[in-house]
């Protein structure tokens, strides 16, 4: 059986002033996330509002303890290396 961990991670981001300086900060962590855990991530929310960014996780395995152990890495590693605000956190594994 596998098992799908989705994880959706929207951000407070005081410093950009511009579309374009917050799709740098968005793009720098999503691609940080794809590389260090060889996940699916993505800006799904709030794509036209310079404060906010909502970004979209995805993992599988055959294993439920991975995908929970995975997640709670992930929220950690986006939370401490990025200096967008983490407002928001939902996930589950199905």
């Amino acid at each position: 059986m596998a098992y799908v961990g989705i994880v959706e991670l929207t951000f407070r981001l005081d410093g950009c002033r511009s579309l374009k300086e917050k799709r740098q900060v968005v793009r720098s962590l999503v691609d940080r996330l794809r590389h260090h855990f060889n996940v699916s991530a993505a800006e799904i929310d709030h794509q036209d509002q310079w404060d906010l960014a909502g970004i979209g996780i995805s993992v599988i395995s055959g294993d439920r303890g991975v995908v929970s152990r995975l997640i709670e890495q992930l929220i950690d590693y986006a939370e401490s290396t990025t200096e967008a605000e983490l407002v928001g956190i939902h996930h589950e594994v199905i």
